[in-house]
């Protein structure tokens, strides 16, 4: 796993997750959502979070299902204040 986190950023453990009623899983990226399992995917999804013994494992699991949802197109809240 070391190859894998060379800059230790799933020691913070930047991820969480959330179950709804009705199974629908909501990935959290430092408390914000950034993406929605249902159906066999968030089954599936939540048997490797029972099979993962550690949290780092965890993380990754969820790093590796959110994918790279960073890479340029987010924006804070000043750049809409200036952008409008």
């Amino acid at each position: 796993m070391k190859n894998i986190d060379k800059r230790n950023r799933l020691d913070e453990s930047p991820f969480s997750y959330r179950t709804s009623k009705d199974n629908t899983i909501f990935l959290d990226y430092e408390n914000r959502q950034v993406k929605i399992l249902k159906g066999k995917e968030a089954s599936k999804f939540l048997e490797r979070m029972e099979v993962a013994e550690e949290d780092k494992a965890k993380q990754l699991i969820m790093a590796k299902i959110t994918g790279n949802f960073k890479r340029g197109n987010e924006r804070t809240a000043n750049s809409d204040k200036q952008n409008k």
